[in-house]
């Protein structure tokens, strides 16, 4: 029995520093950032005055046309971009796994984009989108299309940054998928062939169903970085024209650092946060009751 206890004093001292990182690194920084989104801060001689204001920056939510803005255009850009994303990587992943030997380059290649900084990422798509030299429009050109003002349109600038997002963050969701496909049971599949079973049928009834949990594992984790998108904004599109790539994390950088509004800002915050975890837990409550 004295040896239990010492053990579990053991476990206890062992985990006790990682404990106290993460709550210096987390929970104190969001437990000052709720208190924030209660205050209005002034600036006055290098110093912040808080002013308690209740829940006024929250009810002024509900007022700020741009903020509407930037909930509805990153739904639009985490669901579409999310799924294309899911969607080639499951591709890719299916492809790569009958490649053989040759499968390595591939992996290599495909993995590349992950690999580029954002600042890299926005400067040689702006150049690519640029309506006069940009190469898109200039292959357009030779079919008789465009050329297009992809960025400066409000119609097409919000589908050009879910373009430059797919392109960036679909190797992500390659990565994940390889995994799960390489991990798949043989046996399952020479039975299947065995019995007669066409490609599409296999697929459909035995490597999707057996992928299924890697998917939607995949699937959230990319929506959680994809409600964060913020560099490929800053960089091509700036959340214009108008609001048509205005996306929440923007927002709140224009309110907090531009406006110099961090009560607000903060509020802002605490409630994408509040919602993000309240969609990913309905998505996992549902997740589970299709597995049971």
């Amino acid at each position: 029995m004295a040896m239990l206890k010492a053990s579990r004093r053991v476990k206890l001292f062992t985990v006790l520093p990682a404990l106290l990182f993460l709550v210096l690194l987390s929970v104190l920084p969001l437990a000052n950032l709720l208190a924030l989104s209660f205050a209005k801060v002034t600036w006055a001689e290098g110093s912040a005055t808080w002013t308690w204001e209740g829940l006024a920056n929250y009810r002024a939510l509900a007022e700020d046309a741009l903020f509407k803005a930037g909930i509805v255009n990153t739904l639009i850009l985490v669901v579409s971009a999310t799924t294309l994303q899911v969607g080639l990587g499951l591709g890719l992943a299916l492809i790569c796994s009958r490649l053989g030997r040759s499968a390595k380059a591939y992996r290599t290649l495909f993995l590349l984009p992950i690999l580029v900084p954002g600042i890299i990422i926005g400067a040689i798509w702006k150049l690519m989108y640029n309506t006069q030299f940009g190469v898109i429009n200039q292959l357009l050109g030779l079919v008789g299309l465009g050329p297009f003002d992809w960025l400066g349109s409000s119609t097409l600038a919000l589908a050009s940054v879910i373009a430059v997002d797919v392109w960036h963050w679909t190797p992500f969701s390659f990565l994940l998928l390889l995994a799960a496909v390489e991990a798949l049971p043989r046996d399952v599949f020479e039975a299947a062939q065995i019995d007669g079973a066409g490609s599409w049928r296999t697929f459909r009834r035995i490597v999707l169903p057996l992928l299924w949990p890697a998917i939607f594992t995949t699937f959230v984790f990319r929506a959680i970085i994809a409600f964060k998108v913020f560099d490929e904004v800053y960089l091509l599109t700036g959340g214009g024209p108008g609001t048509s790539t205005q996306v929440i994390s923007f927002t709140i950088y224009q309110r907090f650092f531009v406006q110099d509004s961090a009560g607000y800002g903060a509020a802002m915050s605490i409630f994408v946060m509040f919602l993000v975890a309240l969609v990913i837990g309905v998505a996992m409550t549902s997740q589970k009751a299709r597995s049971r």
